[in-house]
């Protein structure tokens, strides 16, 4: 392929279907003798160690199709849309220099905008800022950060929990050292046509994206395969997989890592703040919410192919697609 040919980013909410179909895409193509690597596109997959709890490809899926952004990252380092979007951009460039076919998988939607309209211009981490906000959050708590930064920036807020720690006071931050809300920044960029411009060389560039977008028509369907995902992560040992990565001295529940849904309420439940019971009925809500701001990114982006995850028809339909996209068939 060339580097003009849009790239094919499947997206959309958790436990949606994305990465079964990325398998099936990926499988098909191999018995017609062209090989397909994943882009992962999600901020949970890069941290090795987490594989459990964020329904990590296994092992033996990531030997017969190649993938990339996974265990990337020590879950105490923090990862980053920026170093996505160079990251990416590197992969695929390296995959077509092996005449491999990319396809970008993933749900983590700031990821996307960072690859699909470039890197904005906002202001750099100012660290006496970052201290200032989180001396407030340690007397007050997030929730009342969160009230500050819905005074000054209503739709960031909006689109935030209230005790999503780092993004509030990401987003807080930007306000106070510009004195202009995140949203304006982020409205700065090109309009969310889901196809950016130019070649995609450039690391700071837009690239040019196919976006398709697994949504299943009944909301209860996906509440329930997200519940059933959760019995069969406690199934496999999620517990033990949290407990193996607090013994890690440098992680703390204040990391982007053990933020992830689940793995946060987990910590929670593993320092006795929270019974066993609670601890599963957080880490499933938690998904569901984290479902529901997905679907509602996706709401807002108007140029996307929808396809009903339910439908298995369409299913194969867009199978059959993204090969032809690819001129495979």
């Amino acid at each position: 392929m060339t580097s003009e040919q849009p790239v094919i980013t499947i997206v959309g909410p958790t436990a949606s279907g994305k990465s079964s179909l990325a398998m099936a895409i990926a499988r098909s193509a191999k018995q017609l003798g062209q090989t397909i690597e994943i882009i992962s596109m999600d901020s949970a997959l890069v941290y090795k160690g987490m594989d459990i709890g964020t329904a990590k490809p296994s092992k033996s899926e990531m030997q017969e199709v190649p993938h990339h952004g996974i265990d990337i990252a020590e879950p105490e380092d923090p990862y980053s849309a920026a170093k996505f979007a160079h990251d990416a951009k590197q992969w695929l460039k390296e995959i077509r220099a092996r005449n491999n076919i990319p396809l970008i998988v993933g749900g983590t939607m700031l990821y996307w905008r960072a690859l699909a309209h470039g890197l904005s211009n906002m202001p750099a981490a100012s660290p006496e800022i970052r201290a200032e906000i989180e001396s407030r959050a340690a007397k007050l708590g997030w929730p009342a950060i969160h009230e500050e930064l819905a005074q000054v920036d209503p739709e960031t807020a909006a689109r935030l929990e209230k005790n999503d720690a780092q993004r509030v006071q990401r987003a807080l931050e930007i306000y106070l050292q510009s004195g202009k809300p995140m949203s304006e920044w982020l409205q700065e960029q090109p309009k969310d046509s889901g196809r950016g411009e130019g070649s995609g060389e450039d690391h700071n560039a837009p690239m040019n994206l196919r976006l398709i977008s697994i949504e299943p028509s009944d909301r209860s369907v996906l509440h329930e395969r997200i519940a059933k995902r959760f019995e069969i992560m406690m199934a496999e040992g999620f517990l033990d997989e949290m407990k193996a990565l607090r013994q890690n001295p440098r992680l703390h529940p204040d990391l982007p890592s053990m933020r992830a849904v689940g793995y946060r309420q987990a910590w929670d439940h593993l320092d006795g703040n929270i019974t066993f019971q609670e601890f599963q009925d957080q880490a499933i809500a938690a998904t569901r919410q984290l479902a529901k701001r997905q679907l509602t990114w996706l709401r807002g982006m108007q140029t996307k192919e929808v396809i009903d995850s339910l439908d298995e028809s369409q299913m194969k339909q867009c199978e059959q697609d993204v090969l032809a996209h690819y001129q495979i068939i």
